[in-house]
């Protein structure tokens, strides 16, 4: 399933950038399905980046990436901020 997910978020990630709105309301309901199909067996950050929409993040997890952002939602550097 995590091969059909990065394929998607390509395309929905293309889309945007494209402005190609047909594209992207596909892309974004098929990654919909796939967290709702898959969430017990994915993993919880890949999970944590989809229902949060934060796709280019979701992209470089799944390309492996291991300096992935953190955001607002409550990441390290968001908590550090906040103290």
């Amino acid at each position: 399933m995590e091969t059909q997910i990065k394929e998607s978020l390509i395309a929905l990630l293309a889309g945007i950038k494209a402005s190609d709105g047909a594209v992207i309301a596909r892309e974004m309901a098929r990654l919909d399905d796939f967290v709702m199909a898959g969430r017990e067996t994915l993993h919880p950050q890949l999970v944590h980046f989809l229902e949060r929409r934060s796709y280019a993040k979701a992209e470089m997890f799944l390309g492996g990436a291991s300096d992935i952002p953190a955001g607002i939602c409550g990441g390290r550097a968001a908590k550090k901020a906040g103290s």
